[in-house]
């Protein structure tokens, strides 16, 4: 299928001519045809207007269409074949293996919720009949279920161009939830985008549903993303990147004359803590696999593990010393983006200038464009808990080593440590104790808690959290991944004595939808 470059706003492909930019080859530091014509607030209006005119007939839509629809998207992505692959990695400098795999997940997530959706249980439909001889007051008949918000704003991820961007679980759960999706896309892959959405576009009018549903739009700078955020007939917001481009949407949505929540997934460390016992048994084993997930896919990651935590001692020298022998053999890897590969490089040249910091090992030079080299730093508990700087995230292949002089400094560490969406214990049987001290701190801090493991990696399932506290996440009580995520775009309301002819099928008493509902307070298929 030929790029046009241009946006799609419901079935249209509508020209922008705000600006022409072009897509661009990491690898090669060349642009990438074609030019891209860059929406103005003119077109994000016409968008969400069209988005505003669906929302009531989408929300509405049978659990079965809504299923169907969303199974079509997946099965339009396939269709999509090599052209997708060869222009995701053409735009990212990732391998062939990475896309096609963060392709599966892609089509894997929308499957997911489909079946979600035809389950039901979202909507959480609740029944408390009539009590009407109830003494002193009769009790009125109530009746609750969970409908979608409004029209989702979702900002494409420049790490994820196809599993966090445009089809990718932001879209996927407001889809499933019942609401339009207005999509902004990542200027780091522009043809991927168009070819992603073009695939949601087909599927909209395969399933005859409201143009509106879906709408993606181009644009550089940040203009067009404050417009989509405070135009009025956004309801909720979906974001993956950095803490400052966060921050800056949160503001804007608090500030409207109706505020609108926005789920966005920022900064994180995932402190990894390498427990006495497991250190001593496996020093050698632990950091071979630690730097094999610091550099994956050149530290790219939200789950990079950017810090590691343990008590000071010849265990940890012998972890040093296998750490810094795999990273030095490490080969420099391309990285998405001129500005990213900048940061990363800076956020480096910074760490290893500290006073109370010591670079550890590097990987190999770069020999191309945008190619970052993995770096391992060390510095004391003291130093960490003296300096905020410390704690900052280096997007890409870095991380830093706290050596705590005793348990009592591990966990002060601990305590101070921001929001993280994870955190990771390296832990033996003898590590138990330690592990139960631990344990209630990092629930306050992180969403996922693994053992033995490390945090690159996030299955798409039904028990899986990404999110935490802030600044991993700007909601910890939401998820970005797995089906909880269709949550953040559905509100409750509550029907009192409604006529039967009234009553939405969910709450119907005859139940035709075979959902499980809470009826007086007990769970069933009642």
């Amino acid at each position: 299928m030929p790029l046009t470059g241009d946006m799609l706003i419901g079935q249209a492909g509508v020209r922008g001519t705000a600006g022409e930019f072009h897509a661009y080859d990491p690898a090669t530091g060349g642009s990438l045809p074609p030019a891209f014509g860059g929406g103005d607030r003119d077109t994000v209006s016409r968008a969400c207007e069209l988005a505003r005119l669906a929302f009531d007939g989408y929300r509405e839509t049978t659990h079965g269409v809504r299923a169907a629809f969303l199974d079509t998207i997946a099965a339009r992505i396939l269709d999509c074949g090599e052209e997708l692959i060869e222009r995701a990695m053409a735009e990212t400098g990732l391998s062939r293996a990475r896309l096609e795999g963060e392709r599966g997940r892609t089509v894997g997530q929308l499957r997911l919720f489909a079946a979600t959706v035809r389950e039901g249980s979202f909507v959480e439909a609740r029944i408390d009949p009539a009590m009407p001889d109830r003494k002193p007051l009769p009790r009125p008949d109530l009746r609750q279920r969970h409908i979608a918000v409004g029209p989702v704003a979702v900002f494409g991820a420049s790490n994820f161009p196809l599993a966090f961007s445009v089809a990718g679980g932001d879209t996927a759960s407001a889809l499933a939830a019942g609401c339009p999706v207005v999509v902004k896309a990542h200027n780091a892959h522009l043809g991927t985008s168009e070819l992603v959405g073009r695939a949601v576009q087909r599927a909209v009018a395969e399933c005859n549903l409201p143009e509106g549903v879906f709408s993606l739009l181009f644009g550089s700078g940040a203009d067009i993303g404050s417009a989509l955020v405070a135009d009025p007939r956004i309801k909720a917001v979906g974001f993956t990147g950095s803490r400052s481009g966060g921050t800056a949407l949160m503001a804007i949505a608090a500030q409207r004359r109706e505020p609108i929540p926005v789920y966005a997934e920022m900064s994180s460390i995932n402190p990894v803590y390498l427990l006495p016992a497991a250190l001593h048994a496996r020093a050698a084993a632990i950091g071979k696999a630690f730097v094999a997930s610091v550099t994956l896919g050149a530290g790219q990651f939200c789950t990079n593990p950017g810090l590691v935590l343990a008590i000071d001692g010849p265990d940890l020298a012998q972890f040093i010393a296998h750490a810094s022998a795999a990273m030095s053999d490490s080969p420099a890897a391309t990285m998405l983006t001129k500005g990213i590969h900048g940061a990363f490089e800076a956020g480096v040249r910074k760490m290893g200038l500290h006073a109370d910091v010591r670079p550890i090992a590097r990987g190999k030079p770069g020999t191309g464009a945008n190619q970052g080299s993995a770096a391992l730093f060390a510095a004391d508990g003291a130093a960490f808990l003296a300096d905020a700087a410390l704690h900052e995230e280096i997007f890409g292949a870095a991380s830093l080593l706290i050596r705590c002089k005793d348990l009592a400094e591990l966990c002060e560490v601990a305590e101070r440590l921001q929001g993280q969406l994870t955190a990771t214990l390296q832990m033996d049987p003898a590590d138990l104790p330690l592990a139960r001290r631990l344990l209630p701190i990092l629930e306050r801090k992180v969403g996922r808690i693994l053992v033995n493991g490390f945090p690159t990696g996030v299955e798409v399932s039904h028990a899986m959290v990404h999110g935490g506290p802030y600044p991993a996440t700007s909601d910890g009580r939401s998820t970005s991944v797995g089906t909880l995520a269709v949550r953040r775009f559905l509100r409750p309301v509550c029907y009192q004595d409604l006529p039967a002819s009234l009553l939405p099928a969910a709450l119907e008493d005859a139940n035709p939808l075979g959902l499980w509902r809470r009826l007086d307070g007990v769970l069933g298929k009642h």
